[in-house]
């Protein structure tokens, strides 16, 4: 089934969890994107939370902080060829609520770009 979601639509929402665990694998494929050792890229790109590793985050203007890998201007990744295995099966069914919520919002306003969280 085709999803029912345009990533290209949105401000980048997944970017804003707080915990994207990422694996052994997935460290080891950003310390290769970025030509680093496995020590220096998980230093780098992670932190622990609640006993696991995940990325790091940045300060954002629409959802407080999001994935340090954000390109908070084009809302798209800069690691995408590399990014980690959570990140490339997200989302993993055919419907992204809050894909859903937004082209409600978006509909409702009025306003195909409007962003209902935005901070200021």
């Amino acid at each position: 089934m085709p999803p029912f979601y345009d990533c290209s639509r949105c401000p980048a929402y997944c970017c804003s969890y707080d915990r994207v665990i990422v694996q052994k694998s997935d460290v080891a494929r950003l310390a290769r994107h970025f030509d680093l050792d496995f020590d220096t890229a998980l230093h780098r790109f992670t932190k622990v939370r609640e006993g696991e590793p995940v990325l790091r985050h940045k300060k954002d203007k629409i959802y407080k902080t999001v994935c340090t890998f954000l390109d908070t201007k084009t809302r798209r990744c800069t690691v995408y060829e590399a990014r980690p295995e959570v990140c490339r099966e997200y989302p993993d069914r055919p419907r992204c609520g809050y894909f859903d919520f937004l082209s409600w919002e978006r509909e409702f306003q009025d306003d195909a770009d409007f962003i209902p969280m935005e901070h200021g």
